[in-house]
């Protein structure tokens, strides 16, 4: 059995676990040349050199030698061509029509005094340097232990400890990136937007110059500098009594029903197969409509995983501005690649190869399906807080765990997918993961939260697996825990700085 995406695919991927083996008769009488694994591409005809190699409809290369029909079209068979050109991009010319509303969706979670909705209710630890990460992490672990099991409706203690404040060039242009990034982490829904702030005293990024001056939390006595104390047992017990005094305010909230429209969903691939693009991609995307049509905010981002895809995108944006405002992002990136002496073909790890994504530009076609069927609605630049609701751009490095903070920046939950596996997860947000193959499901039966593989072998449609995920969302929103909330796993925070360090 194999799946063609595309009437007009000429490639076709192999859906048994075991692959096709040399001789095997496969759908429309084609035969396999030699041994072919799951995931990987069969030619469904003769290729010269130079014909296109067709998936999801799109020319994903060109054959670089005869490829004769039932053959495993790999790699080294492939000629990948350049990106679309960013000068000859149609703006606005197929704008989705508008979806019928979607009512009565609810979830229970918190509301702040700034308007925002925390889907958990979370002690957070801001930090201003790296410096201070060992001692505030220290004391979080003794918070949790001894302090938090007196306070049950406090979810979590979190220490946002991250790599940055200090040795970079913290006025030059890129490091607005990873300040505003840091910024909006620490004011997070899901810490109350309301954090103690743990300094050094002699780094570069000030607590006033992460929440400016006038920020009401540089007012209210929750900023602890450490060079001011005199040993860490002591620093230690100043984190320690202000924590315990915000954790008791803390315990006093409760959930309250709100509608889906207050979720900000962050949507993420990683370790992406060739199912990606078939399976768990597009059911996300068909949950990624659902919260759109519901008035929810939904933020796809990964610039080098949508590049290749920027033609099919830019026809999609509300307006024209918005369209040019894609093709800034895809230039910047380019420009930021290119001063690094590479491009995005880097992309691509030996994983998505061994899953049968021959290069970039397959990748990146599977990954926009994450982006649904409406229109785009807004694009944000890397650190900005997104505000807007329904679809938006949020420029972020394709690199899973830069893309996380910084989408955290501004998301209450996060949708991760996979082909080949991850045990992401984030310590702020309820993380679910999505599989793009029911073997990895049930190989990682205690990591994988939905199995989109059902789609490959016909046990579920796209929709019914859109719809489930729509479901969870919503539990998981109102508390249910994910499993990576249930096994405590949490990537470190990796701000992106495309500054200069000194």
């Amino acid at each position: 059995m194999y799946v063609r995406v595309n009437r007009s695919d000429n490639v076709a991927i192999i859906v048994h676990p075991d692959g096709a083996a040399a001789g095997s008769e496969l759908p429309g009488g084609i035969v396999a040349r030699e041994r072919i694994p799951q995931s990987h591409k069969i030619a469904l005809r003769d290729f010269e050199p130079g014909d296109p190699i067709l998936r999801y409809g799109q020319a994903i290369g060109r054959a670089n030698r005869p490829i004769p029909m039932g053959s495993w079209v790999h790699e080294d068979l492939i000629e990948m061509p350049l990106p679309p050109p960013l000068d000859r991009l149609p703006l606005s010319t197929a704008v989705p029509a508008t979806l019928p509303p979607l009512s009565g969706y609810t979830f229970e979670g918190y509301r702040n005094p700034d308007g925002s909705v925390g889907t958990r209710n979370i002690l957070g630890i801001a930090t201003t340097v790296q410096c201070v990460a060992p001692t505030v992490e220290y004391a979080a672990r003794r918070i949790k232990t001894e302090l938090l099991p007196r306070f049950p409706h406090v979810d979590d203690v979190v220490a946002v400890t991250h790599s940055y404040g200090c040795g970079v060039a913290i006025n030059a242009p890129g490091a607005a990136v990873p300040i505003a990034t840091l910024r909006h982490i620490s004011l997070h829904a899901n810490m109350a937007a309301q954090p103690l702030v743990v300094s050094l005293g002699c780094e570069k990024m000030q607590p006033a110059l992460l929440f400016s001056h006038d920020f009401p939390v540089l007012e209210t006595g929750n900023v602890i500098r450490l060079q001011d104390h005199r040993g860490f047992a002591e620093m230690v017990s100043l984190i320690m009594e202000a924590a315990e005094k915000r954790l008791a305010v803390l315990d006093r909230r409760r959930r309250q029903t709100c509608p889906a429209s207050d979720l900000v969903v962050g949507l993420q691939c990683g370790g992406s197969d060739a199912f990606s693009g078939v399976t768990c991609n597009p059911a996300v995307g068909a949950a990624a409509d659902l919260l759109v049509r519901a008035g929810a905010t939904v933020m796809f981002s990964e610039v080098t995983e949508v590049r290749d895809a920027i033609h099919l995108l830019t026809p999609r944006a509300e307006t024209p501005d918005i369209a040019r405002a894609l093709i800034r992002e895809m230039q910047w990136y380019d420009d930021y690649l290119a001063g690094g002496r590479t491009d995005r073909s880097a992309n691509t790890t030996p994983g998505n190869k061994r899953g049968g994504l021959a290069n970039i530009v397959e990748k990146a076609l599977g990954s926009v399906a994450k982006a649904g069927s409406t229109a785009i609605r807004a694009v944000a630049s890397h650190g900005e807080k997104v505000t807007a609701k329904g679809l938006v751009f949020a420029a972020t490095p394709a690199s899973d765990f830069i893309c996380g903070t910084q989408q955290l920046a501004s998301m209450n939950m996060h949708v991760f997918t996979t082909g080949e596996g991850s045990p992401y997860g984030l310590a702020l947000v309820p993380v679910i993961k999505v599989s793009s193959r029911t073997a990895l499901a049930e190989k990682w039966h205690d990591l994988i939260d939905i199995d989109a593989g059902r789609i490959a072998t016909g046990n579920a449609t796209v929709e019914d697996v859109g719809m489930e995920l729509f479901r969870l969302m919503l539990d998981a929103a109102s508390g249910r825990k994910t499993w990576a909330e249930h096994w405590g796993l949490a990537n470190a925070l990796a701000p992106f700085n495309p500054g200069p360090v000194t």
